[in-house]
């Protein structure tokens, strides 16, 4: 996420509110695509903030991917070890609302790679906490 404007957690705190609303799993109406955008884009914000790193290419497509996570670090091509999944999805994970074994046993996340379990750093944050989490 390089060259992007950081999201400022009042800001990326509504979007993710605003784009769970409905459903404490993400399933309600959908959100507008620029809220979801901001919403995303700040959870994997904070997963790079909470895992530093470059050995795990987390990508929500088409909104946005991070590498994060520490290890061996990635520079060309596909990294070793890769997450993958919808936006509600990883919303849902990023805020508590859906565990990480619960989305893999699911089938709505794809990972592979030694380092690709991100439970570890979740949830980022929960929706409610007056303490950002």
């Amino acid at each position: 996420m390089a060259g992007r404007r950081s999201i400022g957690d009042t800001e990326g705190r509504a979007a993710v509110a605003a784009a769970l609303a409905g459903s404490a799993a993400g399933e309600g109406p959908a959100p507008d695509r620029g809220t979801l955008r901001t919403a995303v884009r700040y959870t994997l914000q904070l997963l790079a903030q909470r895992a530093p790193g470059y050995a795990v290419e987390v990508r929500v497509p088409p909104l946005a991917a991070v590498q994060a996570v520490p290890g061996p670090v990635h520079r060309r091509g596909t990294p070793s070890a890769v997450v993958e999944m919808e936006a509600r999805t990883w919303l849902a994970l990023a805020s508590g609302a859906l565990a990480w074994e619960e989305a893999r046993a699911g089938g709505r996340i794809s990972a592979s790679g030694e380092r690709a379990d991100l439970s570890p750093w979740l949830p980022l944050l929960r929706l409610g906490a007056a303490d950002g989490d």
